[in-house]
């Protein structure tokens, strides 16, 4: 009880911090607009190069759809471990956090809950309904919400880890600048937060399916519109099942990287 009346302290200091940037929120969306009415131009003007309604069995207005909730996911899900770290290791800050009574990886995960918070009610339910209304209702409405909201706390783990097997490297180059662009170029680009998977080549699309990344993005997607046999029990506990193993598999290898990378810190002048 006492543990988590300690998570929710976080999780309440989390939100309050997000009330108090309201600015920030709204030049978020304002920047989100501006995204999807150039991925909406980009896209209109593939399909109709293409001269089909239907391109690698998506519409383009399930194309849009895709795109559109994987900004909000996206926005959801968003995290600045790597730079929070690197900022903490240059100042010296990072020893502080360290001397807390709480686990460091434990603190930055409950830290950026009260955000995520705001960010699912801010950002992706605004967004999800208008999809909703201006689809009339092109999404399924069910026990697949459900699923979907499990399938996203653990996309959240997942990034998490993903965010905290990066940041360490601070500890080796004290600046991770240009691996943290390259992370996230990557994790866009492979999770299909940028281009839907289905619209890979074949063998490349393969290969990206034993990545981690498409946990983050694809399969929580999959599961909400009720693609590729995601409507049936077995389909859905297999993607499920996928996610889980990498939370499992992320978790492990994010605590041993931390564990051997903590022991690394130099601080300037001390």
């Amino acid at each position: 009880m006492k543990n988590a009346r300690k998570l929710t302290a976080l999780t309440r200091a989390g939100v309050m911090e997000s009330l108090q940037f309201r600015l920030g929120t709204a030049v978020t969306l304002f920047g989100n607009l501006i995204y999807l009415a150039l991925v909406y131009f980009l896209w209109k003007a593939i399909y109709d190069s293409c001269g089909t309604d239907t391109v690698n069995g998506m519409t383009f207005y399930d194309t849009m759809i895709y795109l559109i909730l994987a900004t909000a996911i996206f926005n959801f899900l968003e995290m600045f471990i790597v730079w929070d770290m690197s900022r903490a290791i240059q100042s010296g800050e990072i020893i502080m956090h360290l001397l807390k009574p709480m686990r460091y990886r434990k603190y930055t995960f409950w830290s950026y809950s009260g955000s995520h918070v705001m960010s699912f009610a801010l950002t992706f339910l605004p967004t999800f309904l208008i999809v909703m209304i201006i689809t009339k209702g092109a999404v399924p409405v069910g026990w697949n919400l459900f699923m979907f909201v499990i399938s996203l706390i653990l996309a959240l783990i997942i990034n998490f880890n993903i965010e905290m097997l990066v940041a360490p490297i601070c500890l080796y180059t004290e600046s991770t600048w240009g691996i943290n662009i390259v992370k996230e170029t990557i994790v866009l680009l492979l999770s299909g937060a940028t281009i839907p998977l289905a619209f890979f080549p074949e063998g490349f699309r393969r290969a990206v399916e034993y990545m981690p990344f498409r946990a983050v993005y694809d399969i929580p997607l999959t599961i909400l519109l009720k693609k590729n046999g995601s409507d049936s029990a077995e389909g859905l506990l297999q993607l499920l099942g996928i996610q889980l193993i990498w939370c499992v598999v992320l978790t492990i290898a994010g605590n041993l990287f931390w564990n051997h990378a903590v022991k690394r810190i130099t601080v300037n002048g001390g």
